[in-house]
């Protein structure tokens, strides 16, 4: 007996994620889609030349104030020595790299759990193209963000290539940061008063 319920459990968790949990999040939502809303948070400061610290702790989620992180994350950025940093960290435009590939990744895991595809191996390459004019003015007329941004996933999984083109699509078109990327979003920048 205790070996089938211990099956039955395993049986629940695909790609390390809660089956059930999963269903449970998507009917509450669907009872009441103010749940849906999150706000997440970052507070960055200044150090030095190139060098600024963020951190994250604090959200907004499932219609109240979340307080169930106990540790505050903590990210240096900084530039490479031809950028005029000191190698502190990786640069922001790096940071956004790993921003996108860590959503779609789980963007990505969260849809083949939902389809019952289970993940034996998965792993991400990206690589961005920036033009510097744009950032440092020399020519108004290049961009300075990204000019394309290439991801290349390496996946294997029990399912068909059609299956497996059909999820990184999909994983495509609902990952939050890739869709934030891909729009226009605004940004306001104010000063803070006081």
């Amino acid at each position: 007996m205790e070996q089938h319920a211990m099956i039955a459990e395993e049986a629940l968790l695909i790609n390390g994620l809660d089956v059930t949990a999963a269903r449970n999040t998507i009917a509450a939502i669907q009872a009441d889609k103010s749940l849906a809303r999150f706000q997440f948070r970052a507070r960055n400061t200044w150090i030095s030349g190139g060098e600024n610290r963020s951190t994250i702790r604090d959200f907004y989620g499932v219609g109240r104030e979340d307080d169930s992180r106990t540790m505050t994350f903590e990210f240096t950025n900084g530039e490479p020595a031809v950028l005029l940093g000191d190698n502190e960290g990786a640069n922001p435009v790096e940071f956004l790299l790993h921003a996108l590939a860590g959503c779609v990744t789980t963007t990505f895991v969260l849809h083949a759990m939902a389809r019952g595809i289970h993940i034996r191996d998965l792993s991400t390459e990206l690589a961005g193209d920036i033009d510097l004019q744009g950032l440092l003015g020399i020519d108004e007329s290049v961009p300075p963000g990204y000019e394309q941004i290439r991801i290349r996933m390496h996946v294997e999984a029990d399912c068909s290539e059609k299956d497996l083109e059909d999820l990184m699509t999909y994983a495509q078109q609902h990952s939050p940061v890739c869709n934030t990327v891909c729009r226009p979003v605004p940004v306001v920048i104010e000063r803070a008063k006081g």
